[in-house]
């Protein structure tokens, strides 16, 4: 079987070179390529067309959401693995949502990164436990025991379909052709109407009602 080719995206020289020799170290893995920014991944991506990608999320310049963003725009069959310390649900629903199949830690160890590379190269879906539980916990709280919620206007669901994609207010405004100072006062309404507290817990609420979907295109 030929190698499975690896992109390493990370803005840290001693990351990338920690990965490049963790994973041509086993056998079966090649790095062909590496980036120090999100600009450098979308250009290697295109150039190099690797199997996986592994994409920081913080970076200089163009960060990692926006790169797999674009990357999938031009190559919607990439497979791509957001490896992060972010812990934050929102980073998460943001790297699926602009299409990453992977959602892992920097704690997670060797042999279940590996793991995960030779699962995500086969077309699986893959997101660190400890995150996943956090979303599940936060998912059945902003479900259980809600008061009855008012119904949203047009208007209403389609900033939070936005939201739910990961969508930031000040391009919430442009595509709905809104001032950002009316996307913050509808927000604050939608929020009151389901009964919760933050962008988060209204994305989730949408997924679980079915009124947007992982893989629905994003804006």
């Amino acid at each position: 079987m030929p190698p499975v080719r690896i992109l390493i995206a990370d803005d840290h020289t001693l990351m990338r070179q920690g990965l490049r020799l963790l994973c041509e170290g086993l056998g079966g893995f090649l790095v062909i390529a590496e980036a120090e920014n999100g600009a450098q991944a979308v250009a290697l991506a295109r150039a190099t067309q690797p199997d996986v990608i592994l994409m920081d999320i913080v970076m200089h310049d163009v960060d990692g959401v926006d790169a797999i963003r674009q990357i999938i725009r031009a190559t919607p069959t990439a497979r791509i693995i957001a490896l992060t310390m972010y812990r934050q649900e929102q980073f998460m629903l943001d790297a699926i949502r602009a299409g990453a199949r992977g959602y892992l830690l920097k704690t997670v160890d060797a042999e279940e990164l590996i793991k995960a590379i030779a699962a995500v190269h086969r077309g699986d879906y893959l997101i660190d436990p400890v995150i996943a539980a956090r979303v599940l916990s936060e998912l059945h709280g902003v479900m259980s025991e809600l008061p009855r919620i008012e119904p949203l206007s047009e208007s209403e669901m389609a900033i939070l379909r936005l939201v739910a994609q990961g969508v930031e207010n000040q391009y919430i405004a442009q595509a709905l052709n809104y001032s950002v100072y009316t996307v913050s006062n509808r927000l604050r309404a939608i929020y009151e109407k389901l009964h919760v507290t933050n962008r988060t817990q209204a994305a989730l609420y949408a997924l679980r009602q079915g009124w947007v979907a992982l893989d629905e295109p994003s804006t």
